[in-house]
């Protein structure tokens, strides 16, 4: 259905897509794989036609495709998917599936035209009681990622781009998706599926294709090829292990949360964290992961309970907590981890100004100097630190945002879900990254809904669930079903939580 051959784009210095070659069946998947800042989301934005390549050229069903907006994509039967939400909030979910949609005539909008394919629309991705009429704003993020889905398949498009579409969705809703995949490839339609999670990959790909630094370097049948030889061509690099450790010892208690409730998560929270340890929260959307490190940082008020930090309990203001050795990375980059409209350097100074300032002077040369050595450890791909935040790919702002939390040199880190997004390659460099903060007597508490990571570099892991922290187990004493089932249980008011 598609060939794409010899694409190039550039931005400026930066070659984001290098002479870029694939194909696309009819009722097949093709897996584009590559780390954070390869190209994949470059080239689906050509496709799409949100860019125009800069040379190259690609066919769809045998003729010319050079689509030179995203209405002209679509009137070809191409729709795109984003990872981040690219719906209009204060709108409903009707005139969210209707945008850049034909259906006027001399000037007059007929929706009843529209009412059967959107309520077609929704049924397919498993909505179809909810209300066309309601606020798409007041859904829940996956409701709305859903939501984005039914508006691509309300195009009638005959090839559907994917960019990280289960990056915000509960375990639930992914199976549903994988089930609409199906459902679309056996109807003849051709899907281009860009996921970081190889098994996601396994499960719902037939081809891969691989991006490295904007070239094409691998491509085949996914049956033919191994996860290791994946990874290789997507790093340029042999890569034995995915979940590397650093040995690190566990020692005394440094920080005591005690019958900790907020309103009205998380309930009646128990737990010790201790010095050189990585403590793992598993649960399911909403279980209250979240809420329970926002309380712990000063985000969010406690209505109860007390916390603790070497024996002294904290300040109420999230400053003082910072200065008493607290970081937070938040799970939203996008809205709160970052200011995106600021340059990478001012991002990881942000918080650290003292650091550089005296008698009410700034010494940027040392800001520049401490942000490039940040972006190196991290390998943050940009032009240089002065480039804008929103100029980066999702998986390179992570990289920042995380950057910013190490520059703060915390004692305590709350790190919420800090792999979201993020190539497999990376991820292995976060784990490393983990352990060696582990190793020097640092405390984590890592929140994840991917459970293999949560089991490989945590030393203890709780669940929470409606609320509550309902068990707490070495990681060594659980596997992933045992972590999904109490995941599902339904906590007891008056249970108390055991301490590992």
């Amino acid at each position: 259905m598609l060939e794409v051959s010899g694409i190039a784009k550039r931005f400026g210095a930066t070659v984001a897509l290098d002479r870029v070659s694939l194909a696309a069946e009819r009722g097949r998947v093709l897996a584009l794989i590559g780390e954070n800042g390869a190209g994949k989301s470059t080239l689906l934005k050509v496709l799409s036609g949100a860019h125009q390549s800069d040379s190259g050229t690609m066919s769809l069903d045998g003729q010319p495709f050079l689509p030179h907006s995203p209405m002209d994509a679509r009137r070809r039967g191409v729709a795109i998917v984003y990872q981040e939400l690219t719906l209009a909030p204060d709108l409903s979910v009707e005139d969210n599936l209707l945008l850049g949609q034909p259906g006027t005539g001399m000037g007059m909008l007929f929706r009843s035209r529209q009412r059967e394919r959107i309520g077609e629309a929704l049924r397919q991705v498993g909505l179809p009681h909810l209300d066309p009429k309601a606020r798409t704003g007041d859904q829940s993020i996956a409701t709305q990622q859903l939501i984005e889905i039914a508006r691509a398949l309300a195009t009638d498009a005959r090839l559907i781009l994917f960019d990280e579409p289960t990056s915000s969705l509960p375990a639930a809703d992914v199976d549903r998706l994988f089930q609409l995949i199906d459902d679309l490839r056996r109807k003849g339609l051709a899907i281009i599926y860009i996921s970081h999670f190889l098994e996601e990959v396994r499960r719902i790909a037939d081809d891969y294709a691989v991006l490295r630094d904007g070239h094409s370097v691998g491509s085949g049948q996914l049956e033919q090829i191994s996860d290791e030889q994946i990874i290789s061509l997507m790093v340029g690099r042999d890569v034995t292990d995915l979940f590397p450790t650093v040995s690190h010892t566990i020692g005394d208690p440094r920080l005591q949360v005690r019958k900790l409730s907020g309103s009205p998560i998380p309930s009646d929270v128990s737990f010790e964290l201790r010095r050189g340890e990585i403590f793992g929260l598993a649960g399911l959307v909403g279980a209250g992961r979240t809420e329970l490190l926002r309380c712990l940082f000063g985000l969010r008020p406690a209505r109860d309970g007390t916390v603790l930090l070497e024996g002294r309990p904290l300040p109420n203001s999230v400053g003082r907590r910072k200065q008493w050795g607290l970081g937070l990375l938040s799970e939203d980059r996008k809205t709160e981890g970052l200011a995106q409209n600021l340059s990478i350097i001012e991002n990881l100074a942000m918080g650290n100004h003292g650091r550089y300032s005296r008698l009410g002077w700034l010494n940027l040369a040392a800001r520049s100097r401490d942000c490039q050595r940040w972006m190196r450890r991290v390998e943050v791909k940009a032009e240089n630190g002065q480039q804008c935040v929103d100029e980066l790919s999702g998986g390179n702002q992570q990289k920042v945002a995380f950057a910013r939390l190490l520059a703060q040199d915390a004692e305590v880190y709350l790190l919420d879900e800090p792999t979201k997004g993020i190539d497999v390659g990376t991820k292995s460099e976060i784990y490393r990254m983990m352990g060696e903060l582990a190793a020097a007597g640092k405390t984590l508490v890592f929140v994840s809904s991917y459970l293999p990571e949560l089991l490989a570099v945590c030393d203890t892991i709780g669940v929470m669930a409606r609320g509550r922290l309902t068990e707490v187990r070495p990681a060594a004493e659980w596997n992933e079903e045992d972590l999904m089932t109490a995941a599902v249980a339904t906590p007891a008011a008056s249970e108390e939580t055991e301490f590992a």
